[in-house]
């Protein structure tokens, strides 16, 4: 029976807070605030960007940095990870909610604060049935394809912003055509305030490494706009951003039918989660604490409820912006608060600063912000290590390219799954032969000075025994008697096989059968606790001698030399 103490325990655990305010120290106060101040100064005009990126006034950009932050403090259990809006979920609302919309910027807005309750309910469904397991069947191969994709369809997407044209298309390739045909058009002075926004970005992002360069470039950007009347110039601005905090209120229901609201959302759960999951984990361990994944989509999802509720759009926690709060010193979620604190002073009483920021800068941020996700040293090291895992990267980077964040995101978690089971599909069957002057046995084809066994095959089968290579495995066996003489005895050496199942099962037992028809003797060896109770459910207790299971293959291999395996069938 579950004691009170228990129950508070369990609970308490699911509010993270408990923990990290009971360990609180006065210390920390200070680099909190320090690095939660600096989070906003990185958090304005990233947001401001991301939210020109998704198709939303800038001031909503704010609300997700703002709001999500709050939620996420509540309920995750990262204490450097930092929430807001994302370069790819910002470009999977623009492609996906304008079809959606049909034009309408009233349904836009009440469709993105739709999609990120749906969010939220997805994460707590997720955290119920505890699906953090799915998530991981997505490859590393896949993310640096899928991160290739995404950060060249971004930068497409603002190459117009940077010319001064119009730009447009659906994809990565519609785009670059109509951007091509609108080179003629190129507006030079446009061009010229994007290009030194960028040059001076890159190098600030070296060179002053966790200073808020973002902030600093902007704010000249402004000084300068207003000064030498760059708006009348035609040099495209940000316009008016209202004052005040955002309403609160719940979402529109009804405005999509689920088959149109849920892949949008499941779409934005796997990018956040995997995204956020891997920048949280790189700061416990960095910091020395447990992460939670599984808590982790409670957080997510507290993050997204909150932002849905302020008429926000879908948040996660990012790489870059969780690397300024820990470079600032952050300690605690704490530092979420005061950032979202910071936020909420500006969006009361300095929005009428951000009048006149040229378009083009934000293009900018958005450049220098996501052209590391093209990893070109990732994708080469892939080809020379291991092909399958570059062809994997090349489907996910190509499924981005042509059919956009959303579908390529799903598509590269469909290629994920198919690439695992591709892989246990076809696993190393390893003939083995004994080492000289030991007894220990090596696969021949990977060691040479191996000694081979006469009139022996001993094969070990590297992987788990599956449904899926149950008949690879079979037939790598009966190619190697074909290829054999004299052949007197076979033995299957299971200590590299943790699990298997009825097909795997029932292949021995079709293999010993094939032997059995050729008098060819079969024994199983090194068979673990799971795998010898399947083995007796098929039947193979009696077909065998069940006594050489738990025996290693050197002493069943002494016993057939010194003629004592008579009894193997």
């Amino acid at each position: 029976m579950t004691t009170p103490s228990g129950q508070i325990s369990r609970w308490t655990r699911h509010f993270p807070p408990v923990t990290w305010l009971a360990e609180y120290r006065s210390g920390w106060l200070r680099p909190d605030a320090i690095a939660g101040i600096t989070l906003a100064a990185y958090a304005i005009p990233v947001s401001l960007a991301y939210a020109a990126l998704a198709g939303l006034p800038p001031q909503v950009g704010i609300y997700g940095y703002m709001l999500g932050g709050i939620g996420y403090a509540l309920l995750g259990s990262s204490r450097q990870l930092a929430v807001g809006p994302t370069s790819a979920i910002s470009l999977m609302i623009a492609a996906t909610v304008g079809t959606l919309a049909g034009g309408d910027a009233g349904k836009y807005a009440e469709i993105v604060s739709l999609a990120a309750c749906a969010v939220a309910l997805l994460c707590f469904i997720s955290w119920l049935f505890k699906l953090s397991v799915l998530v991981r069947l997505v490859s590393d191969s896949i993310l640096v394809g899928f991160k290739a994709g995404a950060g060249l369809t971004i930068i497409m997407s603002q190459l117009p912003s940077l010319f001064g044209v119009a730009g447009g298309g659906h994809n990565f390739f519609d785009r670059a055509v109509k951007l091509a045909g609108q080179l003629g058009n190129i507006n030079w002075l446009v061009l010229a305030i994007g290009a030194i926004a960028l040059l001076l970005l890159l190098l600030g992002e070296r060179r002053l490494l966790g200073k808020p360069v973002g902030l600093t470039i902007m704010a000249l950007s402004i000084v300068v706009a207003t000064l030498l009347g760059l708006p009348a110039l035609g040099v495209p601005v940000t316009g008016t951003i209202p004052e005040g905090l955002p309403a609160i209120g719940i979402p529109r229901f009804g405005l999509l039918e689920p088959d149109e609201l849920f892949p949008l959302a499941a779409g934005c759960v796997l990018l956040a989660y995997i995204e956020g999951v891997s920048a949280a984990r790189s700061f416990a361990a960095k910091h020395g604490y447990a992460l939670d994944v599984r808590q982790e989509f409670l957080g997510l999802g507290a993050a997204n409820l909150v932002v849905a509720f302020g008429h926000g759009y879908p948040v996660a926690g990012g790489l870059s912006q969780s690397a300024v709060n820990d470079s600032a010193g952050a300690r605690t979620p704490l530092a979420l608060v005061i950032c979202s604190v910071t936020l909420a002073l500006c969006l009361l009483f300095f929005t009428g600063l951000l009048t006149n920021l040229p378009k083009a800068v934000l293009a900018a941020i958005v450049f220098a912000a996501v052209y590391r996700l093209v990893d070109i040293r990732a994708l080469l090291r892939m080809w020379k290590v291991s092909r399958i895992d570059f062809y994997a990267a090349v489907i996910a980077l190509v499924a981005v390219l042509l059919l956009g964040i959303l579908q390529g995101v799903l598509l590269a978690a469909i290629a994920s799954i198919v690439l695992l089971l591709a892989r246990a599909s076809r696993p190393n069957v390893a003939f083995l032969g004994r080492l000289p002057g030991t007894g220990r046995y090596s696969d021949n084809a990977r060691h040479e000075g191996v000694q081979p066994l006469v009139g022996v095959i001993a094969f070990r089968p590297e992987a788990s025994l599956l449904y899926i290579n149950a008949e690879t495995i079979l037939e790598a066996v009966l190619d190697a008697l074909l290829r054999s003489a004299d052949t007197r005895l076979v033995v299957c050496d299971l200590s590299a096989s943790p699990y298997i199942d009825l097909a795997g099962a029932r292949m021995l037992r079709d293999l010993y059968e094939e032997l059995a028809s050729r008098h060819i003797a079969f024994c199983i060896v090194g068979a673990h606790a799971q795998l010898r109770d399947l083995l007796r459910a098929e039947g193979l207790a009696e077909k065998t001698d069940s006594g050489h299971w738990l025996r290693s293959l050197d002493s069943v291999l002494g016993d057939s030399q010194s003629g004592d395996a008579q009894g193997m069938t």
